[in-house]
């Protein structure tokens, strides 16, 4: 009986404490549009994916984030070089934390976002 999982992540749940803001850094960020959800108990800003069926994704959610990159870090996919995702990160408010790192699937750099969460921004290789 084999149990593994086809992705060990199936959801992420970034907390923020002033949506819009958080909303604004992360589209200007990655690149991408999030799309507000307010039908749940909380509001919601969720990465979008192309199927959400196969693809992993999350969202932003009113929280008490982690102080100054002491939680886990979240790796984004980034439209966009990873440098130009560095000064984009700049430019929202955000901190960039490390140099760009080559792995064998692409690259990516640490960084905070505004609320001190821990984030990766990440260009696929190829």
């Amino acid at each position: 009986m084999n149990d593994t999982p086809k992705n060990a992540t199936v959801w992420i749940e970034i907390p923020v404490t002033d949506m819009d803001k958080a909303m604004q850094f992360y589209e200007a960020v990655t690149g991408l549009a999030l799309k507000r959800d307010d039908t749940g108990p909380n509001p919601m800003a969720i990465f979008q994916v192309e199927d959400p069926a196969l693809g992993v994704a999350g969202h932003l959610y009113p929280g008490t984030p982690a102080r100054n990159g002491e939680g886990p870090t979240i790796h984004l996919s980034v439209a966009g070089s990873v440098e130009e995702a560095m000064e984009r990160v700049r430019a929202a408010g955000g901190a960039v934390v490390s140099p760009a790192i080559e792995i064998p699937p692409g690259r990516f750099a640490y960084c905070m976002d505004l609320d001190g969460n821990s984030i990766g921004v990440f260009e696929a290789r190829g």
